[in-house]
């Protein structure tokens, strides 16, 4: 991949981690903070045993970063996650086209809810647990206000928003299926996937269709997925939450720039 492509990618990212986490107009996000997990088995499971580089931990400007550990959870390989008042996002580039686009097997294991939480409010917008499908698009489509939050992006990052990022949540309250749309930008939506507290403290397994679930949240055909990203954050409700991920495993092999 070519050094302004990964640079492109990036910068959306930033202003992305702008939008979800409400910080103020600042300078950009620092260079991604290598965490090495590469070397793990869990990404080697998540490359589909194949040794697939480029994981690594971003941080959002302003904010205090989440940790990200390799552990063994329960005989499984997994990624330990710990918020406490903090956001930031494990993420990989990738470019996988819309016809190649199949599956998506991802688990986790949540011990705890975050009280108040709601993902459709600004001030506690947060979640133990999430996937992050980053897709390119048609930006002739943009709204007058997410034509301007793209300036914004081209003005803090030297690139655009990215065109749309789907996320797999779980939620307090709203039932399996629902689309929550981000308070900041209806480019950035969520796809609840469990709900309530009945299946905490054990692993849940998923297999979701890419395709299906982008047209469920977004009404029309997804374009190149760029990008995947676990993030666990609790910033806004200034609390702590932990969870583990289990390897993240695309159904096509996709070409990692």
């Amino acid at each position: 991949m070519k050094q302004g492509c990964v640079t492109r990618w990036l910068g959306g990212t930033a202003v992305l981690g702008l939008l979800l986490q409400l910080t103020a107009c600042s300078s950009p996000a620092s260079a991604p903070e290598q965490v090495g997990p590469d070397s793990t088995p869990w990404a080697v499971l998540s490359a589909g045993n194949q040794r697939t580089p480029g994981w690594q931990h971003y941080l959002f400007p302003s904010k205090s970063p989440s940790q990200f550990r390799y552990v063994q959870k329960d005989g499984r390989a997994a990624m330990a996650a710990n918020s406490v008042s903090s956001a930031s996002m494990l993420r990989q580039v990738m470019r996988v086209e819309p016809a190649e686009l199949a599956d998506l097997r991802f688990s986790w294991k949540v011990p705890a809810l975050i009280a108040h939480a709601d993902m459709a409010l600004r001030d506690a917008d947060d979640s133990p647990v999430r996937i992050l499908l980053m897709f390119e698009g048609d930006r002739s489509k943009f709204s007058s206000k997410n034509a301007m939050l793209s300036e914004l992006a081209r003005a803090l990052t030297g690139e655009e928003l990215p065109y749309a990022t789907l996320m797999y949540v779980w939620c307090n309250t709203r039932a399996p299926g629902t689309v929550i749309v981000n308070p900041r930008t209806d480019r950035v939506r969520k796809l609840v996937v469990e709900s309530g507290t009945g299946n905490l403290q054990q692993w849940i397994d998923y297999k979701r269709d890419i395709r299906k679930d982008y047209e469920t949240a977004f009404g029309e055909a997804p374009g190149a997925l760029v990008g995947i990203g676990i993030m666990t954050d609790s910033d806004n409700t200034r609390t702590s939450t932990q969870a583990w991920y289990g390897p993240v495993t695309l159904g096509t092999v996709a070409r990692v720039r």
